[in-house]
This record gives C-alpha cells, structure tokens and sequence, in this order.
C-alpha cells in the first residue's frame, strides 16, 4: 500500500491543563494515525488514550511538509 502524509492536530491532558499538538506522520490510513498518536503519546509521556483529543487529521503533499525528520524519510 502507499503511504500517505497526514498533519494530524489536537489537544493532551498533561497535568490540569490542556495541551496542544501538531505532528506529522507518514502512514496508510487515518487508523494507522490514530494509533499510532495514541501509542507515542501513551509510551513518551504515559498519557491514556481518554486524555488525548485528536481534533484533525488532514492529508498533506510533501511540499506542505514542516517536520525535518518527516522531509528527510521523503527524500530516501
């Protein structure tokens, strides 16, 4: 299957406050995205996946691409 890049949006519970992020990722499918935001997050900062908000999960082309590490997997 061919993978596709997404810019996904939202908002984690870090203590009493509501905190708001943005990543990008390459993947399959929004499912894909969606667990995968879930297992980062989960594992990085042990945050379950009830305190995680995922408001917005848009298709991008490569040239929309901000994250290096995202632009570098492009270029291989």
């Amino acid at each position: 299957m061919k993978t596709k890049i997404f810019r996904i949006q939202g908002k984690f519970m870090m203590g009493n406050a509501l905190k708001p992020f943005t990543k990008e990722l390459k993947a399959t499918n929004e499912e894909e995205i969606r667990e995968r935001i879930y297992s980062e997050f989960g594992s990085k900062h042990h945050i379950k996946r009830n305190k995680i908000k995922i408001e917005d999960i848009t298709e991008i082309s490569a040239d929309e691409v901000l994250d290096p590490v995202v632009k570098a997997l492009l270029k291989e």
